[in-house]
């Protein structure tokens, strides 16, 4: 009986295998061909901003994951965990009046792989004492129960002012 004599090259094999493996899959499955996904977040936004609108931050976090590894960065810093992102939403707008009125515009998926995605876009609030508005940045993963945002990074844009 003849051995089988391993030449050094079957790491190197099975590592371009899963390599090729991975890369035909990507290339199966380009964003453009990611509509399903894209819609079901396009979904879970449309679900938040509706909820906001109606001065429901509850059901506005329901887009969030549910867990203490949740993030959500701004300017005052870093809230961690699903607690700590509801207390900052409590905090920083009390109210229907504070939340008031708002609209998600220019969003681009990127897709970092079957189960994660980042969305990028611009927010706008219009209230009865101001307008505010800004760009996010969302990271999200597929779960069981649907898309969730793992980590929100939003920042307030100030408007730019006509030149003179």
């Amino acid at each position: 009986m003849k051995k089988f004599r391993h030449s050094g090259l079957v790491a190197p094999t099975l590592l371009l295998g899963g390599f090729l493996l991975v890369q035909s899959y990507l290339h199966a499955h380009p964003a453009e061909d990611r509509k399903s996904d894209q819609d079901a977040i396009g979904a879970v936004l449309n679900a938040q901003q509706i909820a906001w609108n109606r001065g429901d931050v509850e059901a506005f976090l329901v887009g969030y994951w549910h867990s203490p590894e949740l993030t959500f960065s701004g300017s005052s810093g870093v809230a961690r965990g699903w607690d700590g992102v509801r207390a900052r939403y409590k905090k920083n707008y009390p109210d229907k009046a504070a939340m008031g009125q708002l609209d998600f515009s220019e969003l681009e998926f990127r897709f970092l792989g079957p189960d994660a995605a980042l969305v990028l876009g611009r927010w706008h609030l219009n209230r009865e004492k101001d307008e505010i508005g800004g760009v996010f940045s969302l990271v999200w993963q597929r779960f069981p129960g649907g898309w969730k945002i793992v980590h929100d990074h939003t920042s307030v844009v100030a408007p730019k002012k006509p030149s003179p």
